[in-house]
Parts: C-alpha cells; structure tokens; sequence
C-alpha cells in the first residue's frame, strides 16, 4: 500500500504496485540426458519468489522458473494419490509440476470513483507443494532381453558405440544402456541392453520391475539364449522362464514381435539347441558370436525387417 507524495502534487493518489508471481518447477524431457541418478541427490527443488510491489507503481518482478531435465520416458507420479500426472515420452515433452503463486494486489488495483483512495491491498498466493516419484522407461526400438550372462552387453557393444561395463560374472550389467544401431545413411534404429532377469522377476527378484518395465516401452525383442549358461541350466528351459516372467510381469509383453538368437555360435552344440528351440516356436532362431562376428549382419537385417513389420501394423 502506497500513496503517491510529491511537492507541487495535492491529493496524488494510490500507486501501489502489485507483486511478482512465483515461479513454477517444470520438468522437460531433453535428449542428451540418460538416467535419473543425478536427480537423487537432491530432494527438494523450489523456484524463485516474485518479489514485492512498491510505490510509484512499480510492480514486483516475477520469479524465475526452474527447470528439471529428465530423459525421455520418463513417468510422472504424484508420490502422495499415486496418479500419474504425464509420461514425458519425446524431447520438448515437459510438465508444469509445482505452479508458483499469484502475485498480491497493490492498492492502485482498488481505486475507484468512489473510491479514491484504497488502503486495501492482497498478499500472494502460496505456491503448489508436491511430492513427485519419478520412473523412467527406456525408449528402445529393440530391447535386449535374457538371463544374466547371455552376452547382451557384449552383443550391444558390438553392434553399436555404446560400451556398458562387461564381465564374467552375472548382473555386471546393473542400468539399462541404449546404443543406436547404423545399417546404412538411412537405416538404423536404438537398441537397449536390459539387465539380466531371473526366475521372481515378476514379483521383484533380482529388481526384476526395475528392469521389465523398460521392457515395455520396445518394440520389438531381441531374446538372447546362452548356449552354456553359469549355472549349469538349460538353455530351452531358460527361453521358457523368461518368457513366463514377462507374462507374469504384463501378458501384453509376449504378444511383442520377437527375434530369438542362441549365442556362442562358434561351439558346436549351438546347431542343435537352434534346431530345438526353432521346433519349439514355429520360428527362425539365428545362431550368432559377438566374438567372431557370425551372423551378426543377418541378425542386424532380421531386426530390421520385424521393426518395420511393427510399425506398418502399428
């Protein structure tokens, strides 16, 4: 509240000015960003206060928003009602998560010709206050599926730059890894390595909803099957408790196009479990080697070639 006083200026007047807005916390799906583990550092996010109006008219400047880049596909939850506010799927995507408070009035907002001069005046509004959970699903034409140690990483490695961490143990792999995919200048597509599931994955052994629900989001599946698995167990067996997990997990999973490769092409017992399991599934199962290379073209062509059946019928 504010009147005007100036020499030579009788009876000058309300000018109070109104006050800034607050600012909102947006969140934008931005190409470029991977992961959420940099968001887990820090808890609380608030964007800047408007500031006060003051005499002469003069209006308070509004606060600056603050905005959260997360990776595209990323889920937005209301942590408290559990309500899914938006699914930032593409870049450009973004969602106002906490919207800033209204200025106040100032008491120039209130004279009239009858009243001339008001010492009536509004504060701010209070900004919104909300607890977010964040859930990111992986945007993948291709998703690497197996049990640990099938050579999903080393397959992805090969056929792309990505380079996830790789070795002779099981869950080597502990995050999702994307790798771009180039048949030619016009061709190619994004393939994902899914951390290895395990038998519970469904109900959450091994993280199993940490890793399936990155599952959802590909087109298509890429099941790899170790010819010698670590644990001693078998192949056929494997594919099918895999594929039962998935089922469990969400059924509309195994109704995805599927390619189902047997690695480790090199030994000679890779031939017969091709030969049973393409029995098995009414389908061609290709035998490759992310060490010598074998079949890898024809495996990179097969994934093309369902990938644009996939999306002609979608």
């Amino acid at each position: 509240m504010s009147f005007r006083r100036e020499k030579y200026v009788p009876r000058g007047g309300p000018d109070g000015g109104d006050g800034g807005d607050g600012g909102s916390v947006i969140l934008l799906a931005q190409d470029g960003v991977d992961h959420l583990t940099a968001l887990g550092h820090r808890h609380h996010w608030r964007a800047e206060d408007g500031q006060p109006g003051r005499g002469s008219l003069c209006h308070g400047r509004s606060g600056e928003d603050i905005v959260i880049p997360v990776p595209p596909g990323t889920l937005v939850f209301d942590a408290d009602r559990n309500l899914l506010i938006k699914d930032l799927r593409d870049p450009g995507d973004r969602v106002v998560a906490a919207r800033g408070g209204k200025g106040g009035k100032g008491n120039a907002a209130f004279k009239s010709a009858i009243n001339r001069a008001p010492r009536q005046c509004t504060s701010g509004e209070e900004g919104e206050k909300r607890r977010l959970r964040l859930e990111l699903r992986m945007l993948a034409d291709v998703g690497l599926i197996g049990k640990p140690n099938a050579g999903k990483s080393t397959l992805l490695s090969r056929l792309s730059k990505a380079r996830p961490q790789i070795a002779a143990y099981p869950f080597t792999t502990k995050y999702p890894h994307l790798g771009k995919v180039v048949l030619d200048l016009e061709r190619s597509f994004v393939l994902a390595d899914i951390p290895g599931l395990i038998e519970g994955a469904h109900a959450g052994a091994g993280l199993g909803h940490e890793f399936l629900r990155h599952v959802q989001r590909a087109s298509v599946l890429l099941h790899l099957v170790e010819l010698e698995p670590y644990d001693g167990s078998d192949p056929v067996e494997n594919y099918h408790l895999i594929r039962e997990e998935m089922r469990r997990f969400d059924p509309n999973l195994v109704e995805r196009a599927e390619v189902v490769a047997v690695t480790k092409a090199d030994l000679p017992a890779c031939r017969e479990v091709c030969k049973t399991l393409s029995s098995h599934l009414n389908q061609e199962v290709i035998p490759i080697s992310s060490v010598t290379g074998e079949n890898l073209n024809r495996l990179v062509q097969r994934l093309w070639e369902v990938l644009q059946l996939t999306r002609s019928e979608g």
